[in-house]
């Protein structure tokens, strides 16, 4: 059997139109330029204006040391202010998402962060340790973030680790309820 060949005749391909008003398509150009700059420069003074507002919030203490060999690698999610998980902190570098590692002692637990400064957990401050969606404005899927809740001076944040893998997650998860149990805080 031979096979179909479609011929298209050559008068059906026209020539496309130029461009003639240069003017009005560099001014829309302008335009998305200049929308894109003034949402850019509203994030910016939202960002700014936060930091604003709490600056009252002290810095946290560098971590002692650097990463165990144990340490669990994995995800810094950021810190929120307790009970308000979109509210997140921006001060001091605590709402930058990072990679990091974490360890923990009984003294308290480091948080090495990638890029910025460390934290440092001290073991009087943690309020709680639980398994939660998300934190910081992140959402995740279920139980996928760890949230540590600790006093920052006078204030109370959540602070939320996510693992690289399973096996780091549950080690952190089980490690950390097991080094602060909830009923020596209470």
């Amino acid at each position: 059997m031979m096979p179909v060949m479609f011929v298209i005749p050559t008068e059906e391909f026209v020539e496309q139109a130029q461009v003639t008003n240069w003017p009005a398509r560099l001014a829309l150009v302008g335009v998305m330029f200049a929308v894109i700059a003034v949402v850019i420069w509203g994030m910016r003074r939202g960002w700014v204006a936060r930091m604003r507002r709490q600056e009252g919030i002290p810095a946290p203490d560098q971590a002692p040391q650097d990463p165990s060999e144990d340490s669990v690698p994995g995800l810094y999610v950021g810190t929120a202010l307790n009970g308000d998980w979109l509210n997140r902190v921006a001060v001091h570098g605590l709402g930058v998402r990072s990679r990091s590692q974490v360890d923990w002692s009984d003294s308290g637990i480091s948080i090495h962060r990638q890029g910025t400064t460390s934290v440092w957990i001290p073991a009087e401050d943690v309020l709680a340790v639980r398994a939660d969606r998300g934190v910081a404005g992140t959402v995740r899927s279920k139980d996928s973030v760890i949230v540590i809740t600790w006093r920052l001076g006078d204030s109370e944040v959540d602070t939320g680790f996510r693992a690289d893998d399973a096996s780091g997650h549950r080690s952190v998860l089980d490690g950390l309820m097991v080094t602060f149990p909830r009923e020596a805080r209470a």
